[in-house]
């Protein structure tokens, strides 16, 4: 009687502490949509850009009740662990959820540590899970940007900051947008820009004489400081944009993508991400609106002047991580 006592209290202690301890799991898609961002990152990083996969590839995923931390090597003290995941190749942590469900952004969110903080896609507004992967690889880029020496001491040697400690200062920069002369001269070397994209071998230098001529004129519309915030945001969010379309386009060439991720509803080919973006570059490109816009058109830009340095200067990558800031280097 005793023995029997015994074991039912044992049995029943034992299903308190597992239900007592069971942790937070992530979604089947949001699993499958995560282990695939590293597994397209390992197929293409580093035929992109040098060394990338040196780059910390910290992840938080925010999702409605819990964040989950992967990659991250000293993550502070208010996350739980639910132990190694050995397809993520990662202690998989979780808190309570802090970040808005919205955010996609990259900065040193856990413990000072470069950390690319994202929702789901449908939080996102990303329209489908390949797109999302993508869209992370654009984000991991900027860990690729910020982990090069002195990368925080070069941005504050522009003197944009102002004073301001935060980093907003370069969302909230006072770039003159609405300008009328600013306006007429940015859409004036829009257009120079997308008639040297399109341009034959034959015509390319023509082309590309014009626009370089274009640029300087909006160049001399613009304060010093202006200029270094346009250049700036081209370096930043252009570079990571044309990189997103890269990643894309490369993994349409190169990279087979997981049975789970091919099985979720709305998977697409990554050739399909890499047309679409390319379309949308060189689509909108000769009518970007400026003050409607503001600095999200430089990402267009910028990544359209890209792939014109491909064209014009094919080694133009080789200075990108030296020679910061100013795109207009790369052309020489």
């Amino acid at each position: 009687m005793k023995k029997t006592l015994i074991l039912i209290f044992c049995s029943t202690s034992f299903v308190f502490t597992q239900s007592h301890f069971k942790h937070p799991s992530l979604s089947i898609e949001d699993r499958t949509r995560m282990e695939e961002v590293y597994r397209l990152a390992s197929t293409v990083q580093d035929d992109i850009w040098h060394e990338w996969s040196k780059a910390p590839f910290a992840l938080l995923l925010v999702r409605p009740d819990h964040e989950f931390l992967v990659h991250h090597p000293h993550a502070t003290n208010n996350f739980d662990t639910a132990g190694f995941d050995k397809d993520l190749n990662s202690y998989l942590m979780y808190r309570k959820r802090l970040f808005a469900q919205n955010l996609l952004a990259t900065f040193p969110a856990i413990n000072m540590y470069s950390t690319i903080v994202v929702g789901q896609p449908e939080q996102t507004n990303i329209t489908n899970s390949t797109a999302w992967i993508v869209t992370v690889l654009h984000e991991h880029f900027h860990q690729l940007q910020m982990s090069q020496p002195n990368y925080y001491a070069d941005t504050e040697a522009l003197g944009l900051s102002r004073g301001d400690k935060t980093g907003m200062w370069m969302l909230n920069y006072p770039f003159p947008y609405d300008s009328a002369i600013v306006q007429e001269k940015f859409s004036a070397m829009c257009v120079a820009l997308s008639e040297a994209l399109s341009a034959s071998d034959e015509q390319l230098p023509a082309k590309l004489k014009a626009f370089r001529e274009a640029r300087t004129a909006f160049k001399n519309v613009l304060s010093p400081d202006d200029y270094k915030y346009f250049s700036f945001q081209l370096w930043q969010e252009g570079i990571a944009r044309y990189t997103e379309w890269r990643v894309a386009k490369l993994a349409a060439e190169k990279h087979t993508p997981s049975k789970e991720l091919q099985s979720l509803k709305d998977y697409k080919p990554f050739a399909a991400i890499a047309d679409s973006l390319n379309s949308k570059i060189l689509r909108d490109l000769p009518k970007l609106p400026l003050a409607d816009g503001q600095r999200v058109v430089f990402y267009t830009f910028g990544a359209a002047e890209a792939m014109l340095l491909d064209r014009a200067n094919p080694k133009w990558q080789e200075h990108y991580l030296t020679k910061k800031f100013d795109l207009e280097a790369y052309y020489e």
